[in-house]
């Protein structure tokens, strides 16, 4: 069974496309997969069963780079097209059964049920993220077996406004890996920091401020599926509202994503191990201010979110994680 799945460039927004994209590829008699995605999400798929082809396609003026999408798929005649980007490609070729993501969708419902809604699915499909053999072990290699738990951080975002402060992250984890409190929720955790290229400055704050025999450095070393498979072997995910967070809900490890000028109703963790805590403000009380631009933002909108509501939200996810 031939399908295409067109998806997003956004890696927060690929990784969450992966739940209807496993349902597919789980139900269908030996499907041939073609993905076409930006380049940053590539690497999410690479393991998935039933994979034929990864077009990863950077954006080009005059949409040029959906002409050449079009050409390397007309000629083949799909079984199934999913177009979540609601493309004129979708329109322009064959296919036996297309899922185009439109008007028809509720915009209000979670991205995750709002992609359950395109392939018209029930229940909702969780995001998955596919490791193979070599992936657990360079996995393996990075985040070494050890006696102690690990705690990942991803203290950094693609917009600064969306970046809880790097003080406030070191005051964090002192609190959860306290060694001689009887509260402390991970106590002696090592502690893996992950950032993308471009993010170091923030992210070595915070993993400078750990112990040096409990740091785990995932700083601008991995693809974002080696970042998936180093989650998956750790204990417990705190991180700003970004595609690493939705990563780490996909290999289905305990998380907690802390929001500000975003919106958890459509982009917060999916899964039954996840939870959020967010600003008292909403987006749009965070950003009315005059001469507010996305790009006029250079520091953080969280201040308002304070360690101890964010420690206070961990320890409640925790011990009801425990009791389960």
């Amino acid at each position: 069974m031939k399908i295409l799945f067109i998806t997003s460039t956004r890696l927060g927004d690929v990784v969450l496309s992966t739940g209807i994209l496993n349902h597919l590829v789980t139900h269908s008699v030996d499907p041939e997969v073609t993905v076409v995605c930006g380049p940053l999400g590539k690497t999410i798929f690479e393991d998935m069963p039933g994979l034929k082809e990864i077009i990863a396609v950077k954006k080009e003026p005059y949409a040029g780079h959906w002409r050449k999408i079009w050409k390397r798929v007309w000629t083949t005649r799909w079984d199934i097209v999913v177009d979540l980007r609601d493309s004129a490609v979708s329109r322009l070729i064959f296919a036996k059964k297309r899922y185009i993501w439109g008007k028809k969708n509720n915009k209000d419902h979670h991205k995750v049920e709002q992609n359950a809604e395109v392939l018209e699915v029930s229940p909702i499909p969780t995001p998955h993220i596919w490791i193979g053999d070599e992936l657990a072990k360079k996995a393996a290699e990075l985040i070494p077996d050890g006696d102690a738990p690990v705690l990942a951080v991803g203290p950094t975002a693609n917009w600064p406004a969306k970046t809880w402060p790097a003080q406030n992250f070191i005051d964090l984890i002192n609190r959860l890996t306290e060694t001689d409190s009887d509260g402390a929720v991970l106590a002696d955790a090592r502690i893996a920091v992950f950032a993308a290229p471009g993010e170091e400055e923030a992210a070595y704050e915070v993993l400078n401020s750990v112990p040096e025999a409990r740091r785990i450095d995932l700083i601008a070393k991995t693809t974002p599926a080696e970042a998936a498979a180093c989650l998956k072997r750790c204990a417990y995910y705190v991180g700003n509202d970004s595609g690493l967070m939705h990563c780490a809900a996909a290999v289905d490890i305990p998380v907690m994503g802390l929001f500000g000028p975003s919106f958890p109703h459509l982009y917060r963790p999916w899964g039954v191990h996840c939870d959020f805590a967010q600003t008292p403000e909403t987006f749009d009380e965070l950003i009315d201010y005059e001469g507010y631009t996305p790009q006029s933002v250079k520091d953080s909108l969280m201040k308002s979110l304070t360690v101890e509501n964010v420690y206070l939200a961990i320890s409640d996810h925790w011990k009801r994680l425990i009791s389960q």
